[in-house]
């Protein structure tokens, strides 16, 4: 008996590859990033190293500037005006510290406390952004005028005595002093470390603090173990918002101080717009910025915390 075998049929022909399907819209992030780029390279990076050419060359307005990478220029800015320097910091850290003890309250409240009247108290905090900063500034020279009731109520109450002693007023007057000078920075500035607090302090989840009480912690435990921990990346925010812009003021100290009262944004201003000494106008500038950017990053490392607000 046989046995017929058929032929196995022949393999089907290989189907065509297929293309991998194309991604739609992938180029819409850049294309989103795009302005914000051109912004930044137009607006901040352009200018940087505009400025940064500008404070290593040499020459006069008359005769034209040429970079000749005239470092001096830096160590000299540094040298001759290191006294504006510090005074700037101390300014700036004063009002930051002030501005931290007057802000951290209220944004509590404002968090924890306020309950229907929250919009309206934020409405109030945010109020002097309606006026332009040098309105603000101005109305204190009112506010700190000799003989005005602010003045009288300081001397009745001898703050002005202690003021004096520490070098921060001048016998009986608040304007042109160092005071005058702080208390206008706390005033413009105070709103930048409010809302940075207010936002971390109401993130806090309230049932932490009913936890902490059923352990019968008391409420500065609670504060102290709980709140302020907590709210950290307000407080490092506001102070970074607080100190910076401080740090390089020159309205409040030119409006509301004198010339032994000036700032290192007063210099940089005499010297752009007065001396016409581009280049040490420039350096001053860069230094001031370093300084700054070692202080804020010493801070927070220092700090224990990376979120900001």
């Amino acid at each position: 008996m046989s046995t017929l075998t058929e032929a196995p049929p022949p393999p089907a022909p290989p189907a065509p590859a297929k293309k991998p399907p194309r991604k739609r819209g992938r180029w819409t992030p850049y294309w989103l990033l795009l302005p914000g780029i051109l912004w930044l390279v137009v607006f901040f990076a352009a200018p940087m190293v505009y400025q940064a050419s500008t404070s290593v060359q040499t020459g006069s307005l008359e005769e034209g500037y040429k970079v000749a990478w005239h470092f001096v220029t830096y160590w000299d800015a540094v040298s001759e005006y290191w006294p504006q320097f510090l005074r700037s910091v101390a300014y700036a850290a004063s009002a930051t510290v002030l501005c931290l003890l007057l802000g951290y309250p209220l944004a509590y409240l404002i968090a924890f406390r306020a309950g229907r009247w929250r919009n309206l108290i934020m409405i109030l905090v945010i109020a002097p952004f309606f006026t332009s900063f040098l309105i603000r500034t101005l109305a204190w020279k009112t506010i700190l005028a000799d003989g005005g009731p602010v003045v009288g109520a300081l001397n009745t109450l001898h703050v002005l005595d202690v003021t004096g002693w520490l070098g921060w007023t001048s016998g009986d007057r608040v304007l042109a002093t160092p005071l005058a000078v702080v208390c206008g920075l706390t005033y413009n500035f105070l709103p930048f470390m409010i809302l940075p607090l207010y936002t971390s302090l109401e993130r806090i989840d309230g049932r932490l603090h009913e936890a902490a009480g059923d352990l019968y912690a008391k409420p500065s435990t609670v504060f102290r173990k709980v709140t302020f921990p907590l709210s950290m990346p307000g407080v490092v925010s506001g102070t970074l918002l607080t100190f910076i812009p401080a740090t390089g003021d020159y309205v409040n100290a030119s409006l509301l101080g004198s010339a032994d009262t000036g700032m290192i944004g007063n210099v940089i201003q005499s010297q752009f717009l007065r001396v016409l000494d581009y280049p040490t106008a420039a350096a001053l500038s860069f230094v001031l910025m370093a300084a700054i950017l070692a202080m804020v990053t010493f801070y927070i490392r220092k700090s224990g915390t990376e979120d900001l607000v």
